[in-house]
């Protein structure tokens, strides 16, 4: 394996989404901030470019730590993926305290405390846990996988026991189930691409089901939300996804244009955040929605195709922002269009908000990098007379023998 040219086109995708979440951004941010405006105090009023220039903020720094990933050598982060992986568990365990103890440390919205206060921003430690996941359970079933002790309890304990703490911590206490789905979509993507027995990750996966039926069936809102899905809820239950539906069929074709959203007014919920695709989908249309889907696909398939050509450890690390990204991607457009009950969850790169943005960027410029390093297969009777080292010997020879 020997270092090449990186697959660019993960750079020029993400930029991509980046710019059109700028733009989306630019087009619903003053509508927004009006909404609120409407009902704010006078020294709680925002301006009209608050969230655009946040949200430009937060691409420029994502950009920043994207060209980081790209450029720190992976041997040398790959010593850090345990304390990364700790780091996500400690900021976790300190959220959950001081939710406990009404500090001020922790941010409380929507029902959950997720966000930890350090002053000038707000960031979740969600998104620190994810990264370590990626990071500390691929390398520990490489080692494992490179041992033939996959099936073994030195491997499925430590395994299994950080990943269960992940979750409870994201589901349980932050009461975040779109934030646990891409939790355990990295959890079950790597153990399922490490190679592990077919029938140990069958056990997993139904342990996981069972976990995430009982975190539905104990919690009132989650219920309410099946409830919606089913067509049994009430009006105000229903609210919030028939406006998703609304805005997107409201789109047409070609959508009513930048600036003429009617649902970012108000009427839709978290309409910069988890609902930013509805919101696209009233803005550009179908035509507008079926172009960012593709530029998703197409990134994803890139990224699958990079951890296709590498060795166990480093392709179970694009194992993993894969399903990371994945996961993201699909539950948000499936929530949005009513696939699924709704969970909410960011759309990568597109949504409003900082941290996820930074870590994914993190993700993607890592995934950037160890492209650089895929196999190159060399054919059995390949011609290689024409390398610099063979020819130079064929000329010593001539020389010698004048």
């Amino acid at each position: 394996m020997r270092k090449h040219k990186s697959e660019r086109w993960i750079a020029v995708l993400t930029l991509i989404l980046m710019a059109i979440g700028l733009i989306v951004i630019y087009a619903i941010g003053p509508q927004r901030a009006n909404f609120i405006n409407a009902t704010a105090a006078p020294e709680d009023q925002i301006g009209v470019n608050s969230f655009f220039v946040k949200q430009l903020i937060s691409v420029t720094l994502s950009v920043g730590v994207f060209i980081f990933a790209f450029k720190y050598p992976y041997d040398k982060l790959r010593e850090f993926s345990k304390w990364i992986m700790l780091a996500g568990l400690v900021l976790s365990a300190v959220l959950l305290v001081s939710s406990w103890m009404n500090l001020p440390l922790a941010v409380c919205e929507m029902g959950g405390c997720r966000w930890i206060n350090v002053g000038v921003t707000t960031f979740q430690p969600a998104e620190v846990l994810k990264l370590g996941l990626v990071l500390y359970l691929a390398q520990l079933a490489a080692k494992w996988k490179k041992e033939g002790k996959l099936e073994s309890r030195d491997f499925l304990q430590p395994y299994l026991i950080v990943s269960v703490l992940a979750l409870i911590f994201t589901v349980v206490f932050q009461k975040d189930l779109g934030t646990g789905i891409a939790v355990a979509a990295i959890i079950l993507g790597i153990l399922f691409m490490s190679g592990i027995k077919i029938q140990y990750f069958v056990a997993v996966l139904l342990v996981f089901l069972a976990a995430g039926l009982a975190s539905i069936v104990m919690s009132p809102h989650r219920l309410e939300r099946m409830a919606t899905f089913s067509g049994d809820g009430s009006t105000d239950e229903n609210y919030h996804i028939d406006n998703a539906k609304m805005a997107i069929g409201t789109g047409g074709l070609f959508g009513v244009g930048i600036g003429n959203s009617v649902q970012a007014t108000g009427y839709l919920p978290e309409s910069i955040n988890d609902s930013v695709f509805a919101v696209m989908g009233e803005t550009f249309g179908f035509v507008g929605l079926a172009v960012i889907v593709l530029v998703f696909f197409l990134l994803l398939a890139r990224i699958l195709k990079v951890s296709s050509g590498l060795d166990t450890e480093r392709s179970l690390v694009v194992i993993g922002v894969f399903s990371w990204v994945a996961a993201h991607v699909i539950v948000n457009i499936a929530s949005m269009t009513g696939l699924i009950p709704l969970t909410g969850i960011t759309l990568p790169l597109l949504s409003y908000g900082g941290t996820s943005m930074v870590f994914i960027s993190f993700g993607l410029g890592l995934v950037l990098q160890l492209s650089c390093y895929t196999g190159r297969e060399v054919k059995r009777n390949e011609d290689i007379s024409g390398r610099r080292g063979v020819r130079g010997t064929y000329y010593a020879s001539r020389r010698g023998s004048a």
